[in-house]
This record gives structure tokens, C-alpha cells and sequence, in this order.
């Protein structure tokens, strides 16, 4: 028997980060697009998320997959899915803190000390660099080079679109160690602090985000600094890329939900003719299909998050929930700016907002060419069979 019923902890999570959003985050929104308006940086200044980050740990909100043992919540991914999509119905960028890279816990005893429990405190910020002006969604083409010089290594090279990077004090750097082997074998991975030389530049989006471009000039890094082991950094990298796809498509849903509402609202308030919009069948259509994929893509995205607490390979249906998630998120805010007509063109209302930044779900963490093709390879090759989803 196939149950889709939430656990009462389930329940009891997303009710609480509900009541959260709308009591702490949607009352600040005006206040935000206000200051965009006035040329502020987009999103909460970082004192506000500390604030904010401070007020949920009161709560015992604190580190929502992160290990009981370090402090966290050790919440599943079911769980962990059904937070973002609460978050998700906000446009404010905002995560609870408590949390860390999954691939920092592969720290040494020395490391875990000066870097992965600060973090998890909130003490250190990291970021993941990867991601070069050549090598995107092809990871193996990155060119950060390290050339080992007696008991440190010489790292040159840029990182591209890394995301907190203007933020963090260190970074997880991947770089090219021995050519020869290749990416599998051959890359490794390096704790890498600002201090010891790197430094970062702002890259200028259409949306909230900023990531960063990192450089590395002859940056010296002691030999106890590599991550895991050397040589092992790919695997690494893909441990981290693979962690939580499905947390992008699952907080478009509460962006699509959050659009909807909206959407339904106007629908009733604006007439046309003597009769509120929603009377029409070009709206309603519009509405219905709306309401059908943010459905569908809640469903994917739990799917997703089911096969990770089931330690299945999961990185099908995630590329499928990302996808499709990429697509009707995009798709719905369209219809919803449509429905407002000229006023959702404004920057009064937050949908050009999400229209912006909704765009970079089909890019970002692997554009939705990336996910067709891994798509269509697991079937081609046998890995994935048709129909096999629940097993």
C-alpha cells in the first residue's frame, strides 16, 4: 500500500517553518524590494539573516540535516524537501543556520575543529568552488592547477559563479593535481582560506543571487589541508553536487504556490466588463494548469526525497524533479504575470522579482540540458528501467 501521508513530526516541521515565513519573512519583503528600488543590494543584509537565524534557534531550530551528535537536527530529506518548499513561498534567500558542506565531515579530527564545528556554529562561512570559466557543467574540465612544493601546494587558477563566495572566509577548492590520472584520480580537494592568499569579486546578476569569481595567484596551502584524500576530490565533488537536487525544484513549489495564491486573488478582485477575471475561461484554464504541475512537481520532488531516506540511487528522479521543476516554475510565473497584466510587469509587486529569479533554476546546479541528458542515458544504458521508479 502506497501512503502519502506525512508523519505528525512531518506535519509538525512544516507548520512551524509556515508560521515562520509568514510571521518573519513575507512582512519584510516591501522593505526589501524598497531598498532594491533605492540601488541596496538584493535580499536580507546579513545582520537580518543573523537575526533571523538566531530567532529559529531558539526554537531548537538549528541545523536541519546536520547530525544529532554535532548539534544538528538530523532531520530525513523528506523533512529537509518539505522546509525548502515552505521557504520556497518567500523570494527573500533565506536558510536556517546549523549547517555545513556534507562533504566537510570527511574532516580530519585537526579540521573538524578549525572548520567544520565553527561552521555548523556559524562562526566560519565556507564556499564550494568548482565551476571555472571553462568548466560549468563539465566538471571535469576544471584547470586549477596545485603543484606540491615540500609540505604545501601552490594553487593557481580561477573559480566562476561560486556561490558565497563573496562571504566566505575559506573555500573547498578542487584542483588538478596529477594530470595524468584525470579527473578520476587526479583532482583534489583543499581547505583553502581567504587569509592564505585568494581573492573575490562580485558577479552582477538579473537576480538576487551574487556569486563570486574566485583567483588563486601562486596561493600556498599547507599539505595538511587537503580534504578526504588526495587524488579523491572528484568523487568528493560529486558527493556534494548530488547531496540535495531535489531542495531546488522543491522550493519552487512553495514559489508556485505562494504565485497561485496570488494569482487567485487578483483573479476575483479585477474585473473586466462587468465581471471579476476569474469568470473567464483564458484564466481559468490558466489557473487549472498551474494548480496540475505544482501538483506534479511536489510529487516528483517527494519522490526524490522518499529515495534518498530509502538509500536508493536517487539521482534520476532528482534530475527529473529538477527539471521538470526548472520548466513549470518558469511556465507558472509567467501565467501569474499574465493574469496581473501591466501591474505584475511593475516592481510594485514581487512577480518580476520571481520572474528573475526563478530563471536561474533551469541553469544553476545543472542546466536542464545536463538533466535531459542524464535522463536519457540512465534509460539508454540500461541503468534506469521504465516503470521503475517505486522499485
Amino acid at each position: 500500500m502506497v501512503d502519502f501521508a506525512l508523519t505528525d513530526e512531518q506535519k509538525g516541521v512544516r507548520d512551524w517553518v509556515r508560521t515562520f515565513v509568514e510571521r518573519e519573512l513575507i512582512p519584510r519583503e516591501n522593505e526589501v524590494l524598497r531598498r532594491e528600488r533605492a540601488g541596496a543590494a538584493p535580499g536580507l543584509t546579513a545582520d537580518e539573516a543573523d537575526e533571523l537565524r538566531a530567532l529559529a534557534r531558539k526554537s531548537d531550530f538549528w541545523g536541519v540535516q546536520t547530525p544529532v551528535e554535532y548539534g544538528g537536527m538530523g532531520l530525513d530529506a523528506v523533512s529537509a524537501a518539505i522546509i525548502e518548499s515552505e521557504l520556497g513561498r518567500t523570494f527573500l534567500t533565506f536558510k536556517f543556520g546549523g549547517e555545513a558542506d556534507n562533504i566537510l565531515f570527511h574532516a580530519n579530527p585537526l579540521q573538524r575543529e578549525r572548520y567544520l564545528l565553527p561552521t555548523i556554529e556559524g562562526e566560519r562561512k565556507s564556499c564550494f568552488a568548482i565551476t571555472e570559466p571553462g568548466a560549468g557543467s563539465d566538471a571535469k574540465a576544471i584547470r586549477t592547477r596545485a603543484v606540491r612544493d615540500g609540505d604545501t601546494w601552490v594553487i593557481n587558477g580561477e573559480k566562476t559563479f561560486i556561490t558565497g563566495g563573496n562571504e566566505a572566509d575559506f573555500a573547498l577548492v578542487f584542483a588538478v593535481t596529477d594530470p595524468e590520472k584525470g579527473a578520476d584520480g587526479g583532482v583534489t580537494c583543499f581547505i583553502v582560506d581567504r587569509d592564505m592568499g585568494w581573492t573575490s569579486e562580485p558577479i552582477d546578476t538579473m537576480g538576487e543571487r551574487r556569486p563570486a569569481s574566485l583567483v588563486f595567484d601562486d596561493v600556498r596551502v599547507p599539505h595538511t589541508n587537503i580534504l578526504g584524500e588526495e587524488g579523491n576530490g572528484f568523487r568528493l565533488a560529486m558527493q556534494w553536487i548530488g547531496k540535495g537536487r531535489y531542495l531546488l525544484p522543491a522550493r519552487a513549489v512553495g514559489a508556485c504556490e505562494r504565485l497561485l495564491e496570488m494569482a487567485l486573488r487578483y483573479a476575483k478582485e479585477r474585473s473586466t466588463f462587468g465581471a471579476p477575471i476569474a469568470d473567464r475561461q483564458a484564466i481559468q484554464w490558466m489557473i487549472a494548469d498551474s494548480q496540475m504541475e505544482t501538483e506534479a512537481l511536489r510529487l516528483l520532488v517527494l519522490q526524490a526525497a522518499w529515495q534518498v531516506d530509502a538509500g536508493a540511487d536517487s539521482r534520476h528522479a532528482q534530475s527529473i524533479a529538477k527539471l521538470y521543476g526548472g520548466q513549470k516554475a518558469n511556465e507558472i510565473v509567467d501565467r501569474v504575470m499574465q493574469i496581473h497584466g501591466g501591474m505584475g510587469y511593475t516592481r510594485e509587486l514581487p512577480i518580476e522579482r520571481w520572474y528573475r529569479d526563478l530563471r536561474l533554476l533551469r541553469i544553476y546546479e545543472g542546466t536542464d540540458e545536463i538533466q535531459r541528458r542524464t535522463i536519457a542515458r540512465d534509460l539508454l544504458t540500461g541503468r534506469v528501467k521504465v516503470g521503475s521508479s517505486l522499485g
